[in-house]
């Protein structure tokens, strides 16, 4: 069955992953207009029960990563269950799994056998520290990735490591795998080969940490906790003002003449020692002062409307209430909404990009599964009469509502 059309229309993607770092990388293969079959346990997805907030039972979490699927629900621990994940690689083209890599043998889902089995499937395979290495084994989740990967060394204030908060990890990395497994499709269809995409949260999180690492790998100090300011460019951080912070990016030479010239700040501007980014870095307290004090006069919006006049990229500090009510975002449609059968309309982010191909709708094609609500129409698809369907159920093989 198809979900409608997109770069991706014929692709079907069978998902065994939960939680929420692979089904993004699977949720944003259906935007593309992918068939994604997502199998869960008999019991559901993991991330069905993260809440509150619930709609109706429904859990936040769980509708914002599911959207554009349909869901099965099968017991692949056991010989029977395998037997009909296997018919369903078939006629896959992707494969997304994020068992542990250690029992991946364990699951009778060991990678050098299903590619033995299935040349021509593109394997994505997540894991907390990627397939190889000392840590392979280890339980992976977006906290331990920040902390292992630096990230958290250097976000806080006061010397206090923080978490970014979000599920910035998983996000990041479902992002990464869906580019590397659209990639790998463009190969599979060229010369018929399968792949292995080895997706670790690590290892996002380290693509995150690139510039912060480059920087002290050439020779600068270790970094500590710096608040909201950045290690290289001398402003470019949240200030405040006499209402509310506002943040102000002055990346180059010319946003600091323009900056200064707005703010009243002429001698600044004219000083040989501040000329350049180095230069402001090395007086940075002094320069951040200046700024600060200016800035305490002023309300957010008069600071805003000076520096936005002369092209100084500035911002408010959006809280989530204006967030969902930005004019940039309700006119881009960034926040999509959709019917849900039990949830009733939901709201969330929708895909981040845009197609010329794409209809105006952005609206979701089928809302996020109910469990297993697919399962009896994708079983036919595969051949399952309906006695067979019956007899796995009674089994405790399959569950179908």
């Amino acid at each position: 069955m198809s979900t409608g059309s997109g770069p991706l229309h014929g692709v079907r993607v069978v998902d065994i992953s939960s939680s929420y770092a692979a089904p993004t990388t699977s949720m944003y293969l259906a935007d593309m207009g992918a068939d994604v079959i997502k199998i869960e346990p008999l019991g559901g997805d993991d991330a069905r029960g993260w809440g509150p907030p619930f709609l109706n039972g429904e859990a936040a979490w769980f509708l914002s990563v599911n959207r554009n699927k349909r869901s099965m629900c099968l017991d692949i621990r056991g010989e029977e269950g395998r037997k009909v994940l296997f018919q369903l690689l078939e006629s896959a083209d992707v494969f997304i799994e994020n068992l542990n890599p250690v029992k991946l043998d364990k699951h009778g889902l060991g990678l050098d056998g299903l590619r033995e089995r299935f040349p021509r499937l593109v394997i994505c395979a997540f894991s907390g520290f990627g397939l190889t290495g000392p840590d392979a084994g280890l339980p992976g989740y977006d906290l331990i990735a920040q902390a292992r990967s630096g990230m958290m060394s250097v976000t806080g204030v006061d010397g206090v490591p923080q978490r970014v908060s979000t599920a910035l990890s998983d996000v990041a990395a479902g992002t990464v795998a869906a580019f590397a497994v659209a990639a790998a499709l463009v190969r599979q269809q060229q010369t018929g080969q399968g792949e292995i995409v080895d997706v670790a949260l690590l290892e996002a999180d380290l693509a995150f940490m690139s510039p912060r690492i480059a920087s002290f790998l050439a020779g600068d100090e270790e970094p500590k906790p710096c608040g909201g300011t950045d290690s290289v460019v001398a402003i470019y951080q949240p200030m405040r003002t006499a209402d509310r912070p506002i943040v102000v990016a002055i990346g180059n030479d010319r946003h600091w003449q323009r900056s200064c010239a707005a703010l009243g700040l002429d001698e600044l501007a004219q000083r040989e020692d501040l000329a350049t980014n180095a230069d402001r870095r090395a007086n940075r307290e002094e320069v951040v002062g200046a700024f600060q004090e200016r800035l305490n006069a002023l309300s957010s919006n008069e600071a805003l409307k000076l520096l936005q006049d002369v092209g100084v990229p500035c911002s408010r500090i959006n809280f989530l209430s204006e967030v969902v009510t930005d004019p940039q975002v309700e006119a881009r449609k960034a926040i999509v909404d959709y019917q849900h059968p039990v949830a009733g309309v939901f709201r969330g982010v929708g895909a981040p990009w845009r197609l010329a191909s794409d209809p105006e709708d952005r609206q979701a094609r089928i809302p996020a599964p109910m469990r297993g609500e697919h399962g009896r129409e994708i079983l036919t698809e595969i051949g399952l009469d309906e006695k067979t369907i019956s007899e796995l159920v009674g089994r405790e093989t399959l569950w179908v509502p």
